[in-house]
């Protein structure tokens, strides 16, 4: 008798437990089914659907576990037996000056000085009357052969000139560490002989000792100044609204590849303020982690307004400081222990005095925010490594402050397992690597190339964390082909890797492009994997991208993404 007591006060407490669960298991938004889950963190890697609610992940699991979770108004979203994945982070690009590169002449594709003069005399002839002509992306390496009235590889403004003699012309280096300037922009920015070089600076100049055109890291300077204050004459409310499309467009472009946060790699306090209203305002859709770059003495008073956390609907936050230590290497601005091979007299060129590179640091360090330097060379990043390492009295201080040094291109093999060691993040991008092969043995000669030029293996082999973007608009925000080159060491076109034993596997190279860059931005327990209580933001994509073959990767195709739960871009 006592026993079927307990016996039915079992079933009876087995049916309320069940009841009770049934009443208070939560119910799902929008669930993603017939997938191929990647989550991206070990331990969790495949899953077959996942269950969204109010634009953070519910679960991730079976997809018979995760239909428990559907309701009368779950939006069903058949994922159709595709790749779904976390949303990609672009972990160093800029928004922006991308939107606006957007609606500029395009010269990454021009094979020679003569194409890229016809396209900008083609322009001029649609132009208004002293318009300014804007365009990006210009390379001189990689030109079939060189300017006939070339200097170092460079050619004269003349022939541009003569072809918008009332134009002024206004042509990015790929790199965006030079500019190419025709007699009319010259003109207007009072550029003559007499004209100094700017510390940090070079104005290229020809026997005569007149300038060709090209104007090199702080000497850009002279021409934008020029350009800008065209623009002061817009109404203030025109200027603004321009900014927006950019930004909006911008935005939209990187929704079309998957890329659902961005960290922007240096801002003016006035382009924070823009984009901090447009967050506030619900006109920003895309996460930013924007850093602020200002001199030294604008800095000491805009820092007294950071941290900025997380704000808006998706999230804008402000909590690094960027500084430029040296230039690109392309244009010889990027700061070597050892002259440049094919410049025998060139070292590059120091942007910030190391004495301001160190009060930025202490600054830094007093305020509790990141520290982010653009360092390309091996001198510079021995200069940053340096710098941080002196900043702080303890080295687990270092390590928690997660600060970063952007592009970390060329190190010395001394400098490489510093990185680890001190924690300190380095930020590189896959398609420069590729995009930077055929000139970089041409620089820096064979040895120099081969111990330390975008050293990704050496690096995480001493425990040093890398995150992945690609600079755009120096690059385009394609995803894939930085993903392709991370794990081949080369573009898709060419034939030959660039010392190949530095590739990253696959897995490594996903990690870098989403956990990684969301622990680079103190963002990793919020976003950047597929997990239980993360925001939502998910890609559907058209491939495996852990198994399909290496050559198809570029040719990726992004078919949905979704930002908090919410779709803002299918693919067709």
């Amino acid at each position: 008798m006592k026993s079927m007591y307990h016996l039915a006060f079992s079933c009876v407490l087995l049916s309320f437990c069940i009841l009770a669960s049934c009443t208070t298991t939560e119910i799902a938004d929008k669930i993603i089914f017939n997938a191929q889950v990647f989550c991206v963190e070990e331990g969790e890697i495949f899953a077959e659907a996942i269950a969204i609610k109010n634009g953070k992940i519910l679960q991730v699991g079976l997809e018979e576990e995760i239909m428990r979770k559907k309701g009368s108004d779950t939006e069903m979203i058949d994922a159709d037996g595709n790749f779904v994945m976390p949303g990609l982070i672009e972990g160093h690009g800029h928004l922006l000056m991308m939107g606006e590169a957007l609606a500029q002449l395009n010269l990454n594709e021009a094979e020679s000085w003569e194409e890229i003069v016809n396209m900008v005399a083609e322009t001029t002839a649609e132009a208004q009357p002293g318009q300014w002509i804007i365009g990006n992306s210009w390379h001189q390496d990689k030109w079939s052969e060189v300017p006939a009235d070339g200097i170092d590889g460079y050619p004269s403004h003349h022939s541009l000139s003569a072809v918008s003699p009332d134009h002024p012309v206004l042509l990015f280096h790929a790199s965006y560490h030079a500019l190419f300037a025709n007699a009319k922009a010259m003109e207007l920015a009072g550029v003559d002989k007499n004209t100094p070089n700017p510390e940090g600076g070079l104005i290229r100049r020809d026997a005569e000792g007149e300038a060709i055109g090209v104007f090199e890291e702080t000497a850009m300077g002279l021409i934008r100044s020029a350009y800008t204050k065209e623009r002061e004459s817009w109404p203030v409310e025109d200027w603004i609204a321009q900014k927006k499309a950019w930004i909006q467009r911008a935005e939209q472009e990187a929704f079309s590849y998957g890329i659902t946060s961005f960290h922007d790699l240096g801002l003016p306090w006035e382009d924070v303020k823009l984009l901090r209203a447009m967050a506030a305002a619900g006109e920003l859709d895309i996460s930013v982690y924007a850093m602020v770059r200002e001199p030294i003495r604008e800095l000491e008073r805009s820092i007294n307004y950071l941290p900025i956390i997380n704000e808006g609907k998706t999230g804008f936050t402000v909590r690094t400081v960027k500084a430029f230590v040296d230039g690109a290497l392309g244009s010889y601005g990027a700061l070597l222990l050892e002259p440049y091979s094919d410049q025998a007299e060139t070292y590059g060129q120091l942007v910030t005095p190391i004495e301001e590179l160190e009060d930025m640091a202490s600054l830094c360090v007093e305020n509790g925010l990141q520290f982010s330097v653009h360092a390309i060379g091996d001198s510079a990043n021995r200069i940053a490594l340096d710098i941080y390492e002196s900043a702080f009295d303890d080295a687990e201080k270092l390590k928690e402050a997660r600060w970063r040094i952007e592009h970390a291109q060329h190190l010395h093999p001394d400098d490489i397992p510093r990185f680890g060691e001190l924690g300190i993040l380095a930020s590189m991008q896959g398609i420069h690597c590729a995009s930077d092969a055929p000139f970089v043995p041409t620089r820096l000669g064979e040895q120099r190339s081969q111990e330390g030029a975008y050293v990704w293996r050496s690096l995480i082999n001493t425990g040093a964390r890398i995150n992945n973007g690609t600079d755009v608009p120096v690059e385009s925000i394609q995803p894939f082909e930085s993903l392709y080159a991370s794990v081949t060491r080369k573009l898709p076109q060419a034939e030959k890797a660039f010392y190949p034993d530095q590739v990253m596997t696959r897995l490594e190279a996903l990690q870098s492009y989403t956990i990684n860059n969301a622990y680079a931005a103190f963002e990793e327990k919020t976003k950047g994997s597929i997990k239980k209580g993360k925001r939502a933001d998910i890609i559907f994509l058209d491939r495996n991208l852990l198994i399909c073959p290496d050559e198809d990767i570029p040719d990726t195709q992004v078919l949905k993404t979704l930002v908090g739960g919410r779709v803002v871009f299918s693919g067709g």
